[in-house]
């Protein structure tokens, strides 16, 4: 029988009681630098609680790694996930999505933090939250975070003159945005300061030591993701970054915990709670695992049955009818509610390391730099030391000197599984692993997502300059067409 779902694509956000009575005291960030009394409650409060935007933006940050539509439509092209009825999306249909959620949701939160630490007249009330550098070089990472999500799907941006209550701001061009993301993150570090910590953080607890990895990881990966594109400054900044620190153990991951109950795992929510099997675990990546005997088989669903990729509606529906046990996402009958979610790991880290040490960018043993994260990855899930070992005993799975690249990338894109954000990205720049594009679907797996419907009527002169830039085969906008960093 086919599974009832209720409706196409859901966004989560998992906020406490608390978190959203704070957040309904919080005015619009649009009006921090206004304090007139037109059209004011005299009963609400005007002043923005910095802590508590910064709690909402880390509480709906797993949503970037499975929950909301652009990550479920990227883990759908990496071939992470596959559907079981709905199969549009990974039949390469144009799914329309708009950043609106991002630039009017977290961003926006992230750029009010900046801009109330930031203005004299409101930065003398922030400290009470954290000193405003603290503050500031926070919001400063995750906006960077945010844009390198952004710009890896869709290409060119707003982004130099993005967040100022502009509704018609230009696009910069992704070469452009890259280098200034790695500026950016470099003056973040440099902003932290031995002041008070900044309050509402429950990734990092406040940790500057933590955070200046995190920002010095997200560095490395856009300094490797130009290997093609521009590899003379790829090279310089991955080794910088590494020097000034970056995440190397599995205790400074940049984790999303879900204590269960009201903060459920986005994934649990989506199965158990919302009664929904639209995605499932797919035979691309259980194929995959089983080939190299890998035990992360048994976390990433919850069986070993992968559902097959890219099929119509209609046969999707009759596999489904015939094999009803097929891989739900996780293993979420272990540990439903709290099954965390890792936006930047160790494992995926040390990988990065493998491959740059690979292309003669430092001076990193790519073996031990291989290893050690593939071990991070595995010790994530929770697989035992025994196992890792045997697994890195594989001659399918050590390096060879032959095709180290492959087997490099091929790990990349397992240690990023189920995001898919990220997982898409690699793929495109690597292309490992050989994905094949869903069977009939008379199209190839889309190198970046189209403008949302939005921009052509509310910003139209500047989409179209942008637009016109992806055109591919007299369509403009194209899915096919390859970003920046995105070369053959």
């Amino acid at each position: 029988m086919v599974k009832k779902v209720i409706m196409k694509t859901i966004n989560f956000k998992f906020l406490s009681v608390a978190l959203v009575a704070s957040l309904l005291m919080i005015s619009s960030c649009s009006k921090i630098n206004e304090f007139d009394d037109t059209n004011v409650n005299p009963n609400a409060p005007t002043i923005p609680v910095p802590s508590a935007l910064l709690s909402n933006v880390l509480a709906v940050i797993g949503n970037n790694v499975w929950g909301n539509a652009i990550a479920q439509t990227s883990a759908l092209y990496c071939q992470y996930c596959s559907e079981t009825q709905y199969t549009d999306a990974s039949r390469y249909t144009d799914p329309n999505l708009g950043w609106d959620g991002y630039y009017g949701g977290p961003m926006y939160d992230l750029q009010g933090i900046i801009n109330y630490n930031t203005d004299p007249a409101t930065k003398d009330l922030a400290i009470i939250y954290g000193s405003n550098a603290n503050q500031i070089a926070t919001a400063r990472i995750l906006l960077d975070y945010y844009y390198m999500v952004l710009t890896d799907t869709y290409g060119d941006l707003p982004y130099s003159a993005a967040l100022k209550n502009n509704p018609t701001v230009a696009f910069d061009k992704q070469q452009d945005v890259y280098p200034a993301l790695i500026n950016d993150l470099k003056a973040a570090v440099a902003q932290f300061d031995a002041g008070a910590a900044f309050q509402g953080d429950f990734v990092y607890s406040g940790s500057t030591a933590k955070w200046k990895k995190f920002a010095n990881s997200l560095r490395a990966i856009l300094a490797l993701r130009m290997s093609k594109i521009n590899p003379t400054l790829g090279k310089t900044e991955f080794a910088a970054a590494v020097t000034a620190g970056v995440i190397t153990d599995n205790a400074d991951n940049f984790t999303i915990p879900y204590p269960g109950g009201t903060y459920r795992n986005p994934v649990n929510n989506y199965y158990v709670i919302i009664q929904r099997f639209d995605y499932a675990v797919s035979k691309t990546i259980t194929d995959k695992l089983t080939a190299l005997a890998d035990p992360r088989i048994s976390k990433f669903g919850h069986t070993s049955k992968g559902f097959p990729y890219g099929l119509s509606r209609d046969d999707a529906i009759a596999w489904s009818d015939l094999n009803a046990d097929y891989a739900n996402l996780l293993a979420y009958t272990a540990t439903p509610q709290t099954f965390p979610f890792h936006v930047i790991a160790a494992g995926q880290v040390w990988l990065a390391r493998a491959e740059a040490a690979k292309l003669g960018w430092t001076a990193d043993d790519a073996t031990v730099a291989y290893n050690t994260g593939i071990s991070a990855s595995m010790e994530q899930w929770g697989i035992a030391a025994a196992s890792i070992t045997t697994y890195l005993a594989q001659s399918s799975v050590m390096l060879n000197g032959t095709n180290d690249l492959q087997k490099i990338g091929e790990q990349r894109w397992l240690a990023h599984y189920p995001d898919g954000n990220q997982g898409w990205a690699e793929w495109r720049r690597t292309g490992f692993p050989n994905l094949t594009a869903a069977p009939g679907a008379g199209k190839q797996i889309p190198r970046r997502m189209s403008y949302g419907p939005n921009d052509p009527l509310y910003n139209p002169t500047n989409w179209d300059a942008a637009a016109t830039r992806y055109t591919v085969g007299g369509v403009k906008d194209s899915q096919d067409a390859r970003i920046w960093w995105d070369k053959p």
